[in-house]
């Protein structure tokens, strides 16, 4: 196939941050994406309706003029989340769906939740009145392996919710393993899965080889070839509980390589690009729109989009650009895989 025509895409999973980060990176989200589910982890995160219009209005002023995008708001749960507030902010639209944060598991994350029975109250309202609950799928115990923690996680933390109340619509985002993978396909019909375009690309062998790689270390970590494999093997089998989720995380490149360096990859640049790619390397291209475009919104039971894009392969590949400029000294490492990408957007 030399050219495809798919449903303009969703991501389900972006970081903006905010000030002068979020103008630069908005642009490289909407240029390719028609909605995406924004992150509220900020300094201090968004922990309400109120926070959350506030920081749409942010995002909406970054948006270029003569392009149709719509962000969807979170809001940061905590053991302090007034699920009275929350009804209310949900009910009148300024809230979409509420995301989960273990304490400590990622950045900004300090103020996540450490015992999930102190927000089972705030969990029950969101499964009767159809709030999405949002996971990062890691336990932060010390103790616990990094490269365990979405597995232990599973059979500790989101059996307990899944058992507890079935009927709660839950994203598992950006997963990493094979377990996970077999986790939510045998799981209950209101679980899906996110999956990142880096864990598609990538094994842990690239955060290590000639050296360490600081723009190749994201959380949750990257993880051995088996699992990158399953990945790949569910993500383009079009297996509905599946979907992309970019978890695009801009880090300044002073912050990136430092002595303890930002966990994050930004792909936002070239993430349908190196989509189409892997899809291409699998013989799979006609399960990419299902990916990019259906499966997401059919699990947030929303309208699927009415545009649609036009993609070209080509006989050279793609040129990188290697960073996004903030301002004249600072700048962001745009995520390039290690591989060739012959596929472009054409319109």
């Amino acid at each position: 196939m030399k050219q495809i025509e798919i449903i303009k895409p969703d991501d389900w999973h972006v970081h903006f941050r905010d000030g002068e980060i979020l103008k630069a990176v908005v642009p490289e989200t909407t240029k390719n994406f028609a909605r995406s589910i924004v992150m509220p982890n900020l300094i201090p995160p968004i922990l309400n309706g109120k926070d959350a219009l506030l920081y749409k209005k942010r995002i909406e002023k970054a948006i270029p003029k003569g392009e149709k995008f719509k962000p969807f708001m979170t809001v940061y749960l905590t053991e302090n989340t007034n699920k009275d507030e929350l009804k209310e902010s949900y009910k009148n639209g300024l809230v979409f769906a509420v995301k989960l944060y273990p304490a400590g598991a990622t950045t900004n994350s300090d103020s996540g939740v450490k015992d999930l029975r102190k927000v089972m109250p705030v969990l029950e309202t969101m499964a009767e009145i159809g709030i999405p609950l949002l996971i990062h799928g890691e336990v932060t115990d010390k103790e616990v392996d990094i490269f365990d923690r979405e597995k232990i996680f599973l059979d500790q933390k989101l059996d307990f919710i899944c058992n507890s109340l079935p009927e709660l619509k839950i994203t598992l985002e950006h997963i990493t393993t094979k377990d996970a993978v077999l986790y939510v396909k045998e799981g209950n019909k209101n679980l899906a899965a996110s999956i990142t375009p880096h864990h598609l690309a990538l094994n842990r062998n690239a955060i290590f080889v000639g050296g360490i790689r600081p723009h190749n270390y994201c959380l949750p970590i990257l993880k051995r070839e088996i699992h990158r494999e399953a990945l790949i093997k569910v993500a383009t089998s079009g297996n509905l509980k599946f979907f992309l989720g970019t978890d695009t995380a801009p880090h300044l490149t002073n912050d990136k390589e430092s002595a303890c360096g930002c966990a994050g990859i930004f792909n936002a640049t070239y993430c349908i690009q190196i989509l189409a790619q892997l899809f291409d390397n699998e013989n799979a291209l006609p399960n990419l729109e299902k990916f990019v475009s259906r499966n997401g919104a059919n699990h947030y039971n929303l309208k699927i989009n009415d545009e649609t894009i036009v993609m070209v392969k080509s006989n050279q590949t793609l040129s990188f650009k290697n960073y996004l400029n903030i301002d004249e000294k600072q700048k962001i490492k745009i995520f390039k895989p290690d591989f060739s990408v012959f596929w472009r957007i054409a319109y």
